[in-house]
């Protein structure tokens, strides 16, 4: 008879793997800290270019072999659903703390992503002459001097996914460019789903189901959004055409219907009027989701109070738009039938000459730069170890199956 020789114990090489990994990413995190600055003004001609984060961490890529994934390993990485993957996106996680971090390179790079978008500047000619640009998620319109952002997605209740911030993103650029927009309106579109037949929907959060097949990547939504898009419309655009300012910003209204749930509701928390049906409802599903709820968590506990953002975030508490604790965040409550005419009063208080200015300066005061950046520093490194955190994929893939 004979006796096989036992095979390899697979869970203990898996923790050898795992403190590979480790002390790997602790060198490189050590190395980025030790050598942002250095390595960004190299990455940018000694900052006289502007690279978005995409083209950032590609840059790095090719300049510094080992220090991020490679376009090739990213490519392969991308085509695999979330429970599959390496989570090599964790590393560009460490490069960009590193980087945001990085008392000239981070204010640089965050700069960089308040510029107009090539999307943009390209449909700038037509949007100015026509009033309209159709995109798959937004629907931008012009009207008397308000840029209407209807957002679109019925097929997903407006859930959040790359296309979704590259189209707000788009949108949003060409609302701060065309000189004859005053003010900017966002509000969800009219849906087909069954539930919310001919309803209006706001958003619906980050959509679980491509969150699951590996489609919310950390540069190009997680990053982008919160760096890219929500902050143009809290501060402006840079645009640099101006001795007085460096930055082109414009009043922000949103109108919740139905709901406005987790990427929603941190909408909400930068725009300068909210209006919400009196049947609407605010929540932040973190805790449930296993992920950290953008930039929320810095601006939440200002806004409503510290017991009130742990029990959201946390606790995963609801808000009705009508009670007490979300007057905080939403300004005007209205019947459902009188939303379209409490639109209009208030987009009318908002055309003030003096909006603009004493806007700006409660955005500086309320928000100061330099505390924003230090929060999406940690937040670039904490969110993508959550997406691959084994509580967040198993409840991902719990909620795509329930989706489909």
């Amino acid at each position: 008879m004979t006796t096989l020789a036992p095979g390899p114990d697979l869970r203990a090489l898996a923790g050898e793997a795992h403190r590979a990994d480790d002390e790997i990413r602790a060198l490189r995190t050590a190395f980025v800290e030790a050598h942002a600055e250095e390595i960004y003004d190299v990455l940018t001609d000694g900052r006289t270019r502007y690279l978005r984060i995409d083209e950032l961490v590609r840059a790095a890529a090719l300049a510094y072999p080992g220090l991020v994934p490679s376009e090739e390993q990213m490519t392969a990485e991308n085509s695999l659903p979330q429970a599959e993957k390496e989570g090599r996106e964790i590393d560009q996680g460490i490069f960009l703390r590193g980087i945001l971090r990085a008392p000239k390179a981070g204010p640089h790079l965050l700069d960089a992503m308040l510029r107009p978008t090539a999307r943009a500047i390209e449909l700038l000619p037509g949007f100015v002459e026509t009033g309209v640009v159709e995109m798959e998620a937004v629907r931008l319109e012009r009207r008397d001097g308000v840029a209407h952002l209807t957002l679109c997605r019925d097929d997903c209740l407006n859930a959040e996914d790359a296309q979704q911030v590259d189209d707000m993103e788009t949108a949003v650029d060409l609302t701060l460019l065309d000189p004859s927009v005053r003010s900017g309106l966002l509000r969800g579109g009219v849906m087909s789903h069954p539930r919310y037949l001919g309803r209006r929907v706001f958003c619906a959060g980050i959509n679980l189901k491509k969150l699951s097949s590996g489609d919310i990547p950390l540069v190009d939504f997680l990053l982008r959004r919160e760096v890219g898009y929500l902050q143009k419309i809290f501060r402006g655009l840079l645009t640099e055409d101006s001795w007085h300012s460096r930055l082109t910003d414009k009043p922000w209204m949103a109108a919740v219907d139905s709901f406005a749930i987790g990427g929603g509701t941190q909408l909400l928390l930068i725009f300068d009027h909210v209006l919400a049906a009196s049947d609407a409802y605010l929540s932040l599903p973190a805790a449930k989701e296993g992920i950290i709820p953008g930039v929320s968590n810095f601006r939440l506990s200002r806004i409503a109070g510290p017991r009130v953002a742990r029990q959201v975030i946390l606790g995963g508490r609801r808000l009705r738009a009508d009670e007490p604790d979300a007057r905080s965040i939403v300004d005007e409550v209205v019947p459902p039938e009188e939303m379209d005419e409490a639109i209009d009063r208030a987009l009318a208080r908002l055309d003030g000459e003096a909006v603009v200015a004493n806007r700006r300066m409660l955005n500086l005061a309320e928000e100061p730069p330099e505390e924003f950046r230090r929060y999406i520093a940690e937040f670039a490194l904490q969110q993508a170890l959550r997406i691959y955190g084994a509580d967040v994929i198993g409840k991902v893939d719990g909620f795509a199956v329930g989706a489909r």
